[in-house]
């Protein structure tokens, strides 16, 4: 007897399957169950990793902790928060007593993501060699619906308002002279960088400000904020789709198992090692640091952020920045220095080196990194449907294999497409741009700003060269070693994939990520 297994066809018991009439059926019960899960982790993680990162950098000290996680949610998934004062009497009036945030803490949007997006494709695994389209729109559906259900939650909860009195600036028990003398000698301890606020603030003003209350606080723009959302969850989505190999695709998108998600897939495993060594640098760094727990914090929040302007960075992207008063000093040696100046400054590795030699390891790190994914995308594309033999081997390499040159060729393509997409998505997600006058998330930044973005133009030349040519010598190594097609999983090869001899056989082509 011979059994012919059809792709379209082939489902789990109890799954989807086809109805009587023909149509495809979804399994309702199942795929809102895996949503649920897939958003209630996702959110718990992230709102999790912000509220401990903002206890540990002392923000809960300035108001209570979880509206303030929840507006540090809200921004890592793209969403709006407006600070917002009656500071009058600090000498800020309209507009200067209002800031804009436009930074998000990658360090819970990573979190989030990797959870989102592993849940969810964990979820399709189960329904067979493809999935149908109608099967994979409603799960996707139910995951962001049921995603900005909660977000719209955290709009409501991300709201605070925090007093600042003007007489615990000093101690207390003191006549007005000596107030004054005293909040004048403790200015630059409360307020950060005094010289950067200006001559005419507060001299004239300080026995005022030792008897002056002021409502400082931050607010969620509900609407800016659901849109962003929108966007965050439909990118984490098909990113997750893109890089997982071992997921179902519908009909028609076979291919993409070749030609897309061994280069994808090996870029995103490399920025998350990228960003793992970041964060254990800041581990090191805490441990020798005079207030460790800042170190950790700032870690949690922002390790991502540091890590994915510094490979960009050190592949050459050029970056334009400047940065005054108190929020100059969260940004790290020698790029403080740097940004000083009054007005927008270019930001390059030679700059940086110019102050700091060791800023030409960054450059090193960098390419070993985009080797790595190189290597690795090698290794995760099928050679012509079988691996090349290895080196020493007296088995012969099948007749019907690439030759290295036309394999390096194809690596070289597709990891250059994908880095040339890449990095002017991460010069995007890394911009900042910061003007507080006033107290929020734990800053107390008077008169100060700060603003940092990349030029995605040269980081899309720079992205396709600096892929295409790892992507070819990658395939020229693993070629040699033998380890070209190794790691290519059956949904990848054209001579298993299809439900051919060797094929899947009904089931997603293994486990694992």
């Amino acid at each position: 007897m011979r059994i012919i297994v059809y792709p379209g066809n082939s489902r789990r018991s109890g799954g989807g399957g086809m109805s009587a009439s023909g149509g495809v059926r979804v399994p309702w019960g199942p795929a809102l169950l895996a949503a649920i899960a897939s958003v209630s982790w996702s959110f718990l993680a992230m709102v999790g990793i912000a509220a401990l990162g903002l206890h540990l950098i002392g923000a809960d000290g300035a108001g209570a902790l979880g509206p303030m996680a929840a507006a540090a949610t809200v921004l890592a998934v793209g969403g709006s928060v407006t600070p917002y004062g009656d500071v009058g009497a600090f000498g800020l009036e309209g507009a200067q007593a209002h800031a804009a945030i436009d930074i998000a803490p990658l360090g819970v949007s990573l979190v989030g993501a990797l959870l989102l997006g592993w849940l969810f494709v964990r979820s399709l695994r189960g329904t067979g060699a493809v999935i149908g389209p109608a099967e994979l729109a409603a799960r996707a559906g139910l995951v962001a619906l049921l995603f900005l259900l909660l977000l719209a939650g955290l709009t409501w909860v991300g709201n605070d308002t925090v007093t600042i009195d003007g007489a615990t600036l000093v101690s207390r028990g003191l006549g007005t002279e000596n107030a004054e003398h005293e909040l004048l000698s403790r200015l630059p301890e409360q307020l950060g960088d005094i010289a950067d606020i200006g001559s005419g603030l507060l001299p004239d003003r300080l026995s005022d400000l030792v008897g002056a209350k002021a409502s400082v606080g931050f607010t969620v723009s509900p609407g800016r904020s659901l849109l962003g959302g929108v966007v965050w969850v439909v990118a984490v989505l098909l990113l997750a789709l893109l890089a997982s190999r071992r997921t179902p695709l519908p009909p028609g998108g076979q291919a993409l198992h070749r030609t897309v998600r061994p280069a994808v897939s090996a870029l995103c495993g490399m920025l998350v090692l990228a960003v793992g060594a970041g964060l254990a640098a800041g581990v090191y760094a805490a441990i020798g640091d005079d207030h460790p727990r800042l170190v950790l914090g700032a870690a949690l929040l922002g390790a991502p952020n540091g890590v994915w302007i510094g490979v960009p960075l050190g592949l050459f992207v050029p970056w334009y920045g400047r940065a005054t008063g108190a929020l100059r000093h969260v940004l790290p040696d020698p790029v403080d220095d740097l940004l000083a100046g009054p007005g927008g400054e270019r930001l390059t590795v030679g700059r940086l080196a110019e102050l700091d030699g060791r800023v030409w390891l960054l450059v090193v790190a960098s390419v070993l990194l985009m080797l790595t994914a190189g290597v690795l995308t090698a290794a995760r594309t099928p050679v012509g449907g079988s691996r090349p033999s290895l080196v020493g081997s007296s088995r012969p390499t099948p007749l019907g294999s690439s030759r290295p040159l036309a394999f390096a060729g194809w690596c070289a393509l597709r990891l250059g497409v994908a880095t040339a997409l890449a990095l002017p998505l991460l010069v995007g997600l890394t911009r900042v741009s910061a003007g507080a006058s006033l107290s929020v998330l734990g800053f107390d930044a008077f008169g100060a700003g700060i603003e940092l973005y990349g030029n995605a133009a040269p980081a899309l030349a720079l992205g396709a060269g600096w892929g295409a040519a790892a992507g070819a010598a990658g395939a020229l190594a693993a070629w040699t070693t033998g380890a070209a097609g190794r790691r290519a999983v059956a949904l990848a090869r054209p001579d298993e994939g299809d439900g051919g001899p060797g094929g899947p056989r009904g089931h997603g082509g293994g486990r694992g990520a």
